[in-house]
This record gives structure tokens, sequence and C-alpha cells, in this order.
């Protein structure tokens, strides 16, 4: 309950703020595991992503800012839940699968950390990963920006990106990396295509 208050009233603010536009969430399945993989460029990012479907989504977040009482209270009723940054974090990754195996929403930037030049970053391979372990819809996504009052961002959700020739047969690191290349092709594809046009 408490998401979708606060989903909507994100939606009012960037409505009211940025002239916040949304594009391809028809691309995004109505039911069944989905992971929505964006480029990271503010701490905006998350509610933005959320607020272009009508699926509540799960996130990870630093786990600095579950220690803040009203911060912490915000993003967990937002879906967010915590990983440590720097290291493997088991628990942050079997909460991950368990969403997934659930048929949940799973947003996820896989460059790990906000790109400070705007530029699409390297990825960490967990994301082709959690797309290879669990039959989850893979969907790229991009923020548009940069974040500025009045001026308009836009949050892009592309075709779901094929992985089924790299889910037969064993996972091996090889169609890991395969796995992440491709979403993160896909989410520059989306950039290339957007960044123009706000």
């Amino acid at each position: 309950m408490l998401y979708h208050i606060f989903r909507g009233l994100f939606r009012v603010f960037f409505r009211l703020f940025y002239r916040y536009e949304v594009v391809g969430n028809e691309h995004i399945p109505s039911t069944g595991p989905v992971m929505l993989c964006c480029n990271h460029i503010s701490n905006l990012d998350p509610p933005i992503l959320g607020c272009g479907t009508d699926r509540k989504v799960s996130f990870m977040a630093k786990q600095e800012l579950f220690k803040i009482p009203v911060v912490s209270f915000l993003i967990r009723s937002f879906g967010a839940f915590p990983v440590k940054r720097g290291v493997t974090d088991k628990q942050a990754l079997k909460k991950s699968l368990s969403i997934l195996k659930e048929g949940g929403t799973l947003g996820i930037f896989p460059e790990g950390t906000r790109s400070k030049t705007g530029r699409l970053g390297k990825a960490f391979s967990g994301v082709g990963l959690f797309a290879l372990k669990e039959n989850a819809d893979v969907i790229p996504t991009a923020v548009i920006g940069p974040y500025k009052l009045f001026k308009g961002v836009k949050i892009v959700y592309g075709q779901p990106i094929d992985l089924e020739d790299l889910r037969q047969d064993k996972v091996n690191s090889e169609k890991v990396q395969e796995a992440t290349d491709r979403i993160m092709t896909g989410i520059q594809q989306l950039l290339d295509e957007h960044k123009n046009q706000l």
C-alpha cells in the first residue's frame, strides 16, 4: 500500500518539476519475473525507474542509507533493500534472486554506482548472472537527463533482450559476460536513440 502511495507522489513530483516522460512501458510484461536494467546518473534514478510501470519494482540500495531513520523508512516503502558495496553481499544476491523466483520485478543499475560523466560505464558481471539464472524478461532501460528543473527527463524501456541461446546448457563465465554485454549494448542503444529527443 505504501509503495503505491509513494509511487503516486513521485509521479506528481517528476511531472511538475522535470516534465517527466515515459516511453516503451508496453515492453514490460504484466506478469512473470522481470529485470529492468538501467544506466545510473542520479539518486533520483530508482524512483523514476519505478514510476514508469504499474508493477512494483524492488531495488538494491547502499547499506549506509538504511542507517538514516527517515530515509530508511522511505526507501524501504519504495521497494529498496540493502546491499554492501565493495564486497560480495550474499544476502543481497539471495534477496534479488528470490524476487525474480517469486515473479517480481527487480530494478538493477549494472554500473553499480552513478556515472559522473553521464556516459554509460562498465557493468558488474552479476547482472548477467541474474539474467541467466532466472528465466526473467530482461528489459534494457535508459534515463535520459540530466535532471534539470523544468528541462525534461525521460525514462525509456526497450524491448526484452533475447538471451535464450545463453540459457541453454550450463551457465559459465563466458555466457555471463556475453549476457552482460548484450544488456549494456541494449542500454547504450536506447541512450543513443533518445539522447537528443528531450
